[in-house]
C-alpha cells in the first residue's frame, strides 16, 4: 500500500505538539524537527511493506525533504512538492489542493479537514491527525488496518 503524508502541522510544525530529538548536526544545517513518533511510525510501516511518500503543497525541495528524513535515519520513497503536483495536475480537470490518486497513492495523511473534504467530494481516502491527538501513530496504524480489511 502506499501512504503519504503532509508535511506541515502533520508531520512538521514548530510549537503544535511534541518533537522527535535532534542531533548537533541537524542543529547545525537547520534540519526541520519531525513529529515525536515519525520514526517508529515510518520504521513499522516500511516491516509491513508501505511505501511512504511525502505529498506537501509546500515549495520545499526533494532533496530537502529526504535529507531531512535521511537524517533521521528513516527514507521516504518519493516526494510529491507543490511543483511536482502543479505540473501534473495541470493536465487534469481536477481542481483540488492534494490529489492523491493521481500519484497512486492509497491513503493520505494530512492535519486539513479541507483535504478529508477534498478526499469526499473526489473519492480518495484519507486519514485525519489532530494536533493534540497523543496517539496520531496508533491512530495511523489502526486505520491502515481498517482500510487494508476492506
Amino acid at each position: 500500500m502506499i501512504i503519504s503524508f503532509d508535511l506541515d502541522d502533520t508531520l512538521i510544525s514548530k510549537n503544535k505538539f511534541q518533537l522527535e530529538k535532534t542531533n548537533f548536526l541537524q542543529r547545525i544545517f537547520g534540519i526541520e524537527s519531525l513529529r515525536k513518533g515519525t520514526i517508529d511510525l515510518f520504521k513499522e510501516l516500511k516491516k509491513q511493506k508501505h511505501q511512504i511518500y511525502i505529498y506537501t503543497t509546500s515549495c520545499r525541495s526533494e532533496s530537502r525533504i529526504k535529507g531531512t528524513f535521511c537524517s533521521y535515519g528513516i527514507s521516504v520513497d518519493y516526494v510529491i512538492n507543490q511543483q511536482k503536483h502543479q505540473k501534473k495536475s495541470s493536465k487534469t480537470n481536477i481542481r483540488c489542493s492534494k490529489f492523491p490518486p493521481m500519484f497512486h497513492i492509497d491513503i493520505h495523511v494530512d492535519d486539513s479537514i479541507g483535504v478529508e473534504m477534498e478526499g469526499q467530494k473526489f473519492g480518495f481516502k484519507t486519514i485525519i491527525i489532530s494536533e493534540t491527538d497523543e496517539n496520531w501513530t496508533q491512530t495511523i496504524l489502526s486505520k491502515i488496518d481498517l482500510h487494508q480489511e476492506l
